[in-house]
């Protein structure tokens, strides 16, 4: 932590946030807080002043090159997977994907958009290259390849792509965030919305959430919910088949099962 000494001084308490890259930190002084984070995307002050993260404070530049970020510290909790029905989660994300300057922006910062065609492919070769012998994986691919002229879709705008719902923080005052944005892509906004929908809202209640996102629950969009969720489903397949973990290998291969089974009888 001797980068953050240099940055704030000695006088600031700091302690680990946690975290998979381990360079988050909350700094406290005198009833001061703040969040720090290194090398965090250039994307976070456009995200900062569209409101959508907590309030970014500076930025700095070490002589490494590292780039320092400060945020207030949100006094606040997580959403309950429950709270993820609510109208401010729809018009938030509605926001976050309508918005012209964090399109831009990912723009600028080199991101090409991702279509179903070129994930398709990489997850194609990952399964082809593992030579997996399980029904539901091979029924999965087949469903998502024959599926793909009916899932184009025009609009390209900005996913979170991990719309958990531990990455929605409630402050004190009402005011919703998403954060973690390194996974952020430009593609599909069905990606969040599927994802969302899905997991934490009941489908009897699709359509009323949808309104309140603005749009309408039509046959495309459906289709193009329940494929994003096969292939995030995959993904995690293949995520816990790298990190060896038999057990949550087999719970994704039963959720493909039940998602396979959603499709075919819709």
């Amino acid at each position: 932590m001797n980068w953050l000494e240099q940055v704030l001084g000695s006088e600031w308490k700091i302690t680990p946030a946690g975290g998979a890259t381990g360079d988050a930190y909350f700094a406290t002084k005198e009833g001061q807080e703040l969040f720090l984070k290194r090398n965090s995307s250039p994307f976070l002050a456009v995200l900062s002043a569209e409101g959508i993260v907590p309030k970014l404070v500076w930025t700095k530049r070490m002589e490494n090159g590292d780039v320092i970020t400060a945020q207030h510290r949100l006094i606040g909790r997580e959403l309950k997977p429950k709270e993820m029905n609510g109208q401010n989660v729809a018009e938030l994300l509605h926001k976050i994907h309508r918005s012209k300057e964090l399109l831009d922006m990912l723009r600028r910062l080199g991101k090409q958009p991702l279509t179903p065609n070129s994930i398709i492919e990489d997850i194609w070769q990952a399964v082809a290259f593992e030579g997996f012998d399980i029904p539901e994986i091979t029924e999965a691919i087949e469903l998502l390849v024959k599926q793909l002229p009916n899932v184009q879709c025009n609009d390209q705008v900005v996913c979170h792509c991990d719309v958990n719902h531990n990455n929605w923080l409630l402050s004190e005052d009402n005011q919703l965030y998403l954060v973690d944005w390194d996974g952020a892509m430009i593609a599909d906004p069905a990606i969040d919305i599927g994802i969302l929908l899905y997991w934490y809202i009941d489908e009897a209640d699709w359509t009323e959430w949808l309104l309140s996102y603005g749009l309408e629950l039509d046959e495309h969009l459906t289709t193009r919910i329940y494929w994003y969720v096969l292939l995030q489903a995959l993904t995690s397949f293949l995520w816990y088949h790298a990190k060896e973990n038999e057990k949550e290998k087999q719970n994704w291969v039963e959720h493909i099962r039940i998602i396979l089974d959603k499709i075919k009888n819709r």
